[in-house]
């Protein structure tokens, strides 16, 4: 098998933009999708998922330029070896730039056998329980509401993107509590606190049993999350946002900084790296919280990683659904349960839409047979 044309589209699909904090500017979600294709006519597809101000995101796919000829030719299943050449040696690169290539070459070996990803990975598990992961909304009465609509569609557990503002976060943390006093709650800070208003809230939040508080510090603020964790009981868990190297990551787990660890696939290079990340953390003693924010093709991703291992308590459902189900046949949706079940099709096991999807391209390139980079059906 070989590798015979490359496709890369940036999709900039939303009608309504949110934000996670007070203090940021509404965000735009650029979809960046691959297109792998094969002399077997087989079609690798994945994505990354980028947040960004006032305008989508196309760096990632432009840091591809210069790696996409190295893969025309090469078979797809030697993903090793293909990560190897594409490594980052002179200048760093965006790990969502690896991620797209690496989580392509798996849809790929998953079609090739037949498997879904997670099957590949050794996972054992077809299911994991979800928590719905808000936007940050004006009042907590719109958060009592969404919360009370998740908890009808089967939700158990709620993880707030809030003002980012200790007083008004712990106003909206009791009042939740008190409405709800068996859903599990989550709190994300988003890297916004000091140290004193991160232990202070961080105790508060134990007080009021929430499952776990994330974000309070930027991630590299080793010193400051190892005082956290010392001062409190309740799990504290980075951004996953920061850490972008496995031999970062495996010191801060070899240093006891946070109560769990936290990646996703984009953040860290890719499934293959996101495996080896969730791994480390077990090896630790450890749980490792993926996150799946993001469309579609990204949260399966991470859904395959976490169901690879035992690990990770908990799927990431972002809101509202819509957003990020644009140009698919296939999506993901927590069950009545409270459950999100693995995909039964082989690779990632979601199909585009690519009829649809191509209405939202801003952004496009193709690197042909040649190795020439052009225009997508020049």
């Amino acid at each position: 098998m070989r590798i015979e044309k490359i496709e890369v589209y940036v999709v900039g699909p939303e009608d309504i933009h949110y934000t996670w904090s007070e203090d940021i500017p509404e965000v735009y979600q650029s979809n960046t999708i691959i297109r792998i294709f094969t002399n077997e006519d087989i079609i690798g597809e994945a994505a990354v998922w980028n947040a960004t101000y006032f305008e989508y995101d196309k760096y990632t796919a432009e840091s591809l330029r210069h790696l996409l000829p190295i893969l025309i030719g090469k078979n797809p299943l030697n993903i090793n070896e293909i990560l190897y050449e594409i490594r980052p040696r002179v200048f760093p690169q965006p790990p969502g730039a690896q991620a797209l290539i690496d989580n392509a070459l798996w849809d790929i070996t998953g079609k090739k056998n037949n498997l879904p990803i997670y099957k590949l990975l050794g996972g054992n598990r077809d299911r994991i329980e979800s928590y719905a992961s808000t936007v940050m909304y004006d009042t907590i009465d719109e958060y009592l509401k969404v919360i009370e609509d998740m908890q009808s569609q089967g939700f158990k557990a709620v993880k707030f993107h809030t003002y980012c503002v200790p007083n008004k976060d712990l106003e909206l943390a009791k009042v939740a509590r008190e409405a709800f006093p068996h859903m599990a709650f989550m709190l994300d800070a988003e890297n916004n606190y000091d140290l004193e208003n991160s232990i202070n809230v961080a105790k508060e939040l134990e007080k009021l049993e929430y499952t776990w508080f994330e974000a309070p510090l930027p991630d590299y603020d080793f010193a400051g999350y190892k005082k956290i964790t010392e001062s409190v009981g309740i799990k504290v868990i980075p951004s996953g946002n920061w850490v972008v190297d496995l031999q970062r990551f495996s010191e801060a787990i070899n240093n006891k900084i946070w109560s769990a660890t936290r990646t996703d696939m984009a953040m860290i290079g890719g499934i293959t790296n996101g495996k080896k990340a969730m791994d480390l953390s077990a090896a630790g003693g450890l749980d490792c919280e993926i996150m799946s924010w993001g469309y579609t093709l990204v949260s399966v991703a991470n859904l395959h990683l976490m169901l690879s291992s035992q690990n990770c308590s908990y799927y990431e459902q972002p809101l509202p659904y819509e957003t990020f189900e644009f140009g698919m046949k296939d999506v993901l949706r927590t069950n009545n349960d409270g459950y999100m079940y693995a995909p039964t099709k082989p690779g990632l096991g979601m199909e585009i839409n690519w009829d649809q999807m191509k209405t939202k391209v801003i952004h496009s390139f193709v690197c042909d047979k040649n190795k020439k980079i052009g225009h997508v059906h020049a």
